[in-house]
């Protein structure tokens, strides 16, 4: 049986809330505000709850089950950082607030930014970026006014392996920067002779996503970096894939200039249904200057110490209103204090060791290119079976739905035809990976025997399958009565 939806059981007169009594004179509504025809259903406090919680329970969240997106990091998060959250000094700050009614507020956001700098090797951070994608436009904006300021006007490229997290293309373009597109070699590294083609004097730098989205670390990194510095370029890392090494080795350390954190991916604070995220960006000393601010800083004065907003001195500006996602904040503190510096190592070697075993025990039945390579926290397979030449990933993701998993992510990197990226993270058991592997196998299996099963699958889900080139093409996005 299908449920009605809300609009359906709409009935005039049914009111679901209760408003106080006004406190203020009442005042008309312009009549330019008011529209009679917006159709909204009229029901009651119960048809609306009912309503939201069964939607919730027809979704998929990590807390439901596995979450194997590749590149996303889809982690369970330790329900203390909630707690955290919502304690009242934290919840329920505005952001207009005085500094001296905020310094609880600011002390965290102080420490977090050393914390972060100290993790990842950098002198400075802000936490302004509001997420992965807008970290990495800060980035970039900040090489290329440090670049200016050199009177390196002419450098005007940006440097993106094939490699790269997807993002980099679009937030070299966003900037007013080309981009330029260099090859992997035949192991996944960034390819070395083609890099030095491209390395003069109109370069701005390289951005570097390691590990990268093929889940390997790039063999060839300190020559990457020196190569770079030498032609006179800034090496950006993309830190999504910091989950991987955090704890283990720090990118400041091995010749990146820039970095954006992912405080939502591998600071474990939930990032599914588009937000919230929190993009942070670390740099080396002499580029300290050139943050987005205002940022944290600690003075001591006559009272003792306490915290100021500060502009820094040749800073690209604002690139958020106020002061970043703070909540978001407040989690990854809470992460890495509970977890402290062998608890975060522990997260990156945990990760690593997940993703080989799942890689060992589905590279004889998918293929995995550079499979004789040892991963880092994920791996990307492909979706072709031998034995069932009409089955695409497409299908075979479809049909894990029917086992109880989330797909992996798929066709991309687009380096790797029908590609499955796998990421299954640190906090998954081996009870779980065996019984995800499992259904893997037994789908390769039934892609064999009965393709048209996949071909037509998801079978047991509350949408079946879709037709997703015709919905992106006439998208529905308003409600239409089913009569």
């Amino acid at each position: 049986m299908t449920e009605p939806l809300i609009f359906e059981i709409s009935s005039p007169g049914r009111v679901g809330a209760s408003l106080p009594d006004l406190d203020v004179p009442e005042a008309e509504i312009p009549a330019e505000w008011v529209r009679d025809d917006l159709p909204l259903p009229e029901v009651a406090e119960v048809d609306v709850a009912r309503h939201y919680v069964r939607l919730s329970q027809m979704n998929y969240a990590v807390d439901v089950g596995f979450y194997p997106l590749g590149s996303c990091t889809m982690k369970y998060n330790p329900k203390i950082n909630e707690v955290a959250t919502r304690l009242p000094g934290f919840a329920m700050v505005h952001p207009l607030q005085d500094p001296d009614t905020v310094q609880g507020a600011m002390a965290l956001m102080y420490e977090l930014q050393r914390y972060l700098a100290e993790i990842a090797g950098f002198a400075a951070v802000s936490l302004q970026p509001a997420a992965g994608a807008h970290g990495e436009l800060t980035g970039v904006l900040i090489m290329r006014k440090y670049q200016q300021e050199r009177g390196e006007a002419q450098r005007t490229k940006i440097l993106v392996p094939d490699s790269a997290h997807g993002t980099n293309p679009a937030s070299t373009a966003m900037s007013g920067l080309q981009v330029v597109e260099i090859p992997s070699d035949e192991r996944g590294n960034v390819d070395l002779e083609a890099l030095k083609a491209y390395l003069d004097d109109t370069v701005v730098g390289l951005m570097l996503t390691n590990p990268n989205t093929l889940g390997l670390f790039d063999e060839h990194l300190l020559e990457v970096t020196r190569l770079v510095h030498e032609a006179g370029g800034l090496v950006y890392a993309d830190g999504a894939n910091f989950n991987a090494i955090l704890g283990i080795c720090k990118p400041g350390e091995m010749g990146f200039d820039v970095m954006h954190y992912n405080l939502h991916k591998t600071f474990s604070t939930p990032h599914g249904g588009g937000g919230p995220g929190s993009g942070p960006v670390g740099v080396r000393e002499d580029l300290a200057a050139y943050l987005p601010g205002p940022i944290v800083d600690r003075v001591v004065g006559e009272d003792g110490p306490g915290y100021v907003w500060k502009m820094p001195e040749h800073s690209i500006g604002r690139v958020k209103s106020f002061w970043g996602n703070f909540g978001v904040m407040v989690r990854a503190y809470t992460y890495i204090r509970m977890l402290g510096a062998e608890g975060l190592r522990a997260t990156a070697e945990n990760a690593v060791i997940n993703a080989n075993y799942l890689q060992a025990r589905l590279k004889g039945t998918y293929p995995v290119p550079y499979g004789d390579r040892t991963c880092m926290h994920e791996f990307v397979a492909q979706g072709e079976i031998e034995g069932a030449p009409d089955v695409r990933a497409l299908d075979i993701c479809k049909r894990l739905m029917d086992y109880g998993f989330h797909p992996p992510t798929m066709y991309f990197p687009l380096i790797v035809h029908e590609a499955l990226m796998i990421e299954p993270t640190e906090t998954e058991s081996r009870d779980t990976l065996d019984a995800f592997a499992d259904a893997m196998l037994k789908i390769a299996e039934e892609a064999r025997t009965n393709p048209e099963l996949l071909h037509e699958a998801p079978h047991s889900t509350p949408v079946r399958r879709l037709d997703e080139v015709r919905a992106a093409r006439h998208p529905v996005l308003r409600y239409r009565s089913r009569a």
